[in-house]
C-alpha cells in the first residue's frame, strides 16, 4: 500500500496565498499571471501544478491565474528537462513575455535535467536555454513548495 501523504495545513495554505497575492499587488499592481511551459517532462510536475487549481489551493479565486499565452504572463513556469526539440519554443515564449518577466524552473528536471541528464535528446535544465530567476527543486515539488517559491520570487523583486 502506498504511503499516505502528509496532511495539509489550511492555515499555512492561506498564509502562502495571502502573502503571494500581497507581493503580486506590491510588485505588479495587479494579480500574478503564470504561463506554464512544458519542455519535455514526465508530467509529474504538471500533476502538482493542476493541484493548484483544485479545491484546496484554488488560486483563481484569489486572482492568481494561469494564462494561455506568454503575451499575458508575468512568470514562465518551466517543467521538464530542456529537450533539443523544445529549446527554440522556450526561447520564443520568453521573448514574447512582456517585462517585468521571470522564469521559474519547477522540478529537478527543469533545474538541471534531473533523471534525463546526459540523454542525447536533453540539453539540461531550463537555464541552458534562457536565464532562470528561481529554481524550485523536487521530484515533483509540492504545490505548497511552488507557492512558497513564487512568493519568494515576488518578495525578492520588490525593490
Amino acid at each position: 500500500m502506498a504511503p499516505r501523504p502528509d496532511p495539509i495545513d489550511p492555515a499555512a495554505v492561506e498564509s502562502l496565498r495571502a502573502g503571494l497575492e500581497e507581493a503580486a499587488q506590491a510588485r505588479l499592481g495587479r494579480s500574478l499571471a503564470i504561463r506554464h511551459v512544458n519542455t519535455g517532462s514526465c508530467n509529474g510536475c504538471e500533476l502538482e501544478l493542476r493541484a493548484l487549481h483544485g479545491v484546496l489551493y484554488e488560486l483563481e479565486r484569489f486572482g492568481i491565474k494561469f494564462v494561455e499565452s506568454p503575451l499575458h504572463a508575468d512568470v514562465l513556469l518551466v517543467t521538464g528537462p530542456l529537450t533539443r526539440n523544445l529549446a527554440a519554443a522556450m526561447v520564443q515564449a520568453r521573448d514574447a513575455t512582456p517585462d517585468p518577466k521571470w522564469v521559474v524552473a519547477v522540478g529537478d528536471c527543469a533545474v538541471d535535467g534531473g533523471v534525463y541528464r546526459g540523454s542525447y535528446a536533453v540539453l539540461g535544465g531550463a537555464g541552458m536555454g534562457v536565464p532562470v530567476d528561481l529554481l524550485i527543486r523536487g521530484c515533483p515539488p509540492s504545490p505548497g513548495t511552488i507557492l512558497a517559491g513564487l512568493r519568494t520570487l515576488l518578495e525578492a523583486n520588490l525593490n
